[in-house]
């Protein structure tokens, strides 16, 4: 008796009034009968709150089972699987809570903060060279004009003896790099020749469009003499900014190019909390946290494997990979199922995360069943009336693999 007052005072009985209040308007005074399942079914967040939530039944338990099978079969392989446990599993020694503030932080955009763009920033710029002045322009009433495609060409031809002056603003003098030195005019000689400098100095001052005393060029600038639409000629700026071509090498109608690899914005790595990848990187936080506990109950079932059937397997020829596809996993099933099924109830009801991880703007594409009934009930919204009929739909998604679950514990008790 004792026993059933408990959980007919913690289960039975809140289940009964979220039903009969799902069938009553946002203040409770009003009977709706089956609207708010109409609005469940027909308001466009909480349609994305389903679809997201098949995508999380689909993706996390499988990936976390997976993850966990292969952690517990290498685990029975090194000599270190002890502390390699102990490291896959810490994680569930986590709240859901503290585990959204880490990957909060670990999607950070900004590669200064968020680790996983360090990482991505760290291997593009390893493999592709970085921009040497970002967001640098030309006076507008420079020589320079825009060409198309984020680079500048002069608006005349290039003549030898007639050093060319590219003058370039709107980079802080703070961002020019360390060898930098003040600008100076090209020397006039056979060959085309000029300056890029940042056409600025601290204090202001100066002439526009001319090399002042205290103005910095801009070395390592590439330099491209265009003819005819292709390059003919390429040179890089020094550290006072000068440039030259080799006489002879220009024909007469080539014009003078920065193109715009000198421009182009520093890669920032990948938008993880962005409308597209919102929920994937969600569901990569989870995994983190339920490899462990997957992988802890696969090897409990693993260590109960009889080890002669593996070798009989092995003394028959079968490879590694022969004997973990169709001794280990077939000896592992129920192990497995216990584990896909437990996560699938889990994943159902996640909240935490979704409402700590995703930001503001994207909340709404990475929303689901369980953070809706909360937004819909308390987080603004207001109407229990709705946010019980999605505690509802919540139950009976539930309920089906419930069901499974006793169904396969009775059968493999009556074994």
């Amino acid at each position: 008796m004792p026993a059933l007052v408990l959980l007919g005072a913690l289960v039975v009985y809140p289940i009964g009034y979220t039903l009969v209040r799902s069938l009553f308007d946002a203040g409770g005074s009003e009977f709706v009968g089956l609207g708010n399942y109409a609005e469940v079914f027909t308001d466009p967040d909480i349609l994305v709150a389903v679809r997201n939530n098949a995508i999380w039944v689909a993706v996390a338990p499988t990936v976390a089972t997976a993850l966990g099978l292969v952690f517990a079969v290498l685990t029975e392989r090194i000599s270190w699987g002890t502390a390699f446990k102990l490291v896959v599993f810490m994680p569930m020694a986590i709240s859901m809570l503290a585990a959204g503030i880490i990957f909060r932080l670990v999607y950070e955009q900004d590669p200064d903060k968020g680790i996983a763009n360090a990482v991505v920033v760290g291997v593009h710029d390893t493999f592709a060279e970085a921009s040497a002045y970002p967001g640098a322009r030309p006076r507008p009433d420079g020589v320079l004009k825009p060409s198309g495609d984020g680079a500048f060409t002069a608006a005349s031809p290039a003549r030898p003896g007639s050093p060319a002056d590219l003058a370039l603003v709107g980079l802080p003098a703070a961002q020019l790099p360390e060898d930098a030195r003040d600008a100076a005019r090209a020397p006039a000689g056979d060959g085309v020749s000029g300056t890029v400098w940042l056409d600025f100095k601290p204090g202001g001052g100066g002439e526009p469009g001319v090399v002042d005393p205290g103005e910095k060029g801009l070395p390592g600038m590439k330099v491209e003499a265009v003819s005819g639409g292709k390059v003919v000629a390429e040179a890089t700026t020094a550290a006072d900014g000068t440039f030259s071509f080799p006489a002879g090498s220009t024909p007469r109608d080539a014009v003078l190019r920065l193109p715009a690899s000198n421009f182009t914005e520093q890669y920032a790595g990948v938008d993880w909390l962005g409308p597209t990848l919102v929920t994937p990187s969600i569901i990569g936080s989870y995994v983190w946290m339920w490899a462990g506990f997957a992988m802890v109950l696969i090897a409990a079932g693993l260590a109960g494997v009889p080890r002669e059937l593996l070798e009989a397997a092995r003394v028959d020829g079968a490879n590694e990979w022969q004997v973990f596809r169709r001794v280990t996993v077939p000896l592992l099933a129920p192990v497995l199922v216990v584990v896909f099924v437990t996560l699938m109830i889990n994943v159902l009801k996640i909240f935490d995360l979704i409402y700590i991880i995703a930001p503001g703007p994207t909340q709404a594409d990475a929303n689901v069943l369980a953070l809706q009934l909360y937004l819909s009930s308390f987080g603004g919204g207001n109407d229990q009336g709705v946010g019980s009929a999605i505690g509802t739909l919540l139950l009976l998604l539930v309920l089906p693999v419930m069901f499974f679950n006793v169904r396969r514990i009775r059968r493999e008790g009556r074994r």
